[in-house]
């Protein structure tokens, strides 16, 4: 008999989440049927999508949403031996039951050198965000300036680093002195911290004075506001995430962006991920053949222990994390 831990959403959000907002539960498993397994996370993830998300797709009492890296402990399903590891969306739980239908395997030639939590940040979602976001959406070319904010976070920091490997200038925005300092080590042309600018608009304007090609938008808010009047004629904008915004009570009042991509003739897309399911395999092994050549540099967040899933979501969604933030179980 297996006991599972999982986190329940206990009260929707009210502006940033609290560690009261959550609840820890207890579920007895049952035994496995014919073409079941059984599978306990090793590693968790939390991203900002979890907090917009969670208002839209769940009720109170409902396990909170997400990714894990889990491995396989009993199987009657052929498909799966004991100790494969799966990529599952489960949500946050330490074990689960699974038909094997919603599992992925990690890319058979994952090296054994590279951490297995990789699968949910570089060589994972936020990995293949930065991919199709800069291919498909942006549609980078070289010699182009490309602009990332929340440069230092799990999908801006590929994005930085696939522009360069993309013949692009990098520009990244962060919220630290420390971030600044990482976004160079990793081959950013350019980087500022936006906290302590005098002014943004000038901060940019620096940065490229001719401006930006591609702008990848992972904040939405005031900074996309000023980077939009810093575009080049016919740039492209990558609308990712609004991280800014998902802990208002109240919406903030936006300028409006019609002029601005008039006069310079911008596209403007907003995309998820998923719509590439289809070339999921071509982008993960394109990263992870970047990560193996060392021309992508992963950082990880790492927080031990179940227990404080919670308090690492919040600590990601306030800026505290460098990287992907995952927990490790």
């Amino acid at each position: 008999m297996v006991i599972a831990k999982a986190w329940a959403l206990k009260k929707h959000f009210d502006g940033f989440p609290k560690t009261s907002d959550f609840d820890l539960k207890k579920i007895e498993l049952p035994n496995l049927k014919d073409g079941e397994l059984l599978l306990e996370s090793v590693f968790l993830s939390v991203d900002p999508y979890m907090r917009p998300y969670s208002r839209r797709d769940m009720k109170e009492g409902d396990i909170m949403i997400g990714t894990q890296v889990a491995r396989v402990v009993e199987s009657k399903n052929p498909a799966f031996t004991v100790g494969a590891f799966v990529v599952a969306g489960r949500g946050w739980r330490t074990h689960f039951i699974s038909d094997g239908k919603d599992l992925q395997l990690l890319p058979s030639n994952w090296p054994e050198s590279l951490p297995k939590s990789l699968a949910l940040g570089t060589v994972g979602m936020p990995g293949l965000t930065a991919y199709f976001g800069l291919l498909e959406v942006c549609k980078m070319k070289p010699g182009e300036t490309v602009l990332v904010n929340a440069a230092a976070g799990a999908v801006g920091s590929v994005v930085g680093q696939l522009a360069k490997i993309g013949g692009c200038k990098a520009v990244g925005s962060a919220g630290s002195d420390d971030k600044v300092a990482y976004l160079k080590k990793i081959g950013f042309d350019e980087a500022f911290n936006y906290k302590t600018v005098k002014s943004l608009d000038e901060a940019l304007r620096k940065a490229s004075p001719d401006g930006y090609d591609c702008f990848f938008d992972n904040v939405g808010g005031e900074f996309a506001s000023v980077a939009i009047n810093q575009m080049k004629k016919y740039g492209r904008i990558a609308v990712c995430g609004a991280i800014s915004q998902y802990n208002d009570s109240v919406p903030q009042k936006g300028p409006y962006v019609q002029l601005p991509m008039i006069f310079k003739e911008l596209q403007m897309e907003g995309f998820l991920v998923t719509r590439w399911n289809n070339r999921r395999e071509e982008g993960l092994q394109a990263l992870l053949k970047w990560v193996m050549e060392g021309k992508v540099k992963c950082h990880e967040q790492v927080t031990e222990g179940f227990e404080n899933m919670p308090m690492a979501f919040i600590s990601m969604l306030k800026g505290e994390n460098l990287g992907k933030a995952v927990v490790k179980v």
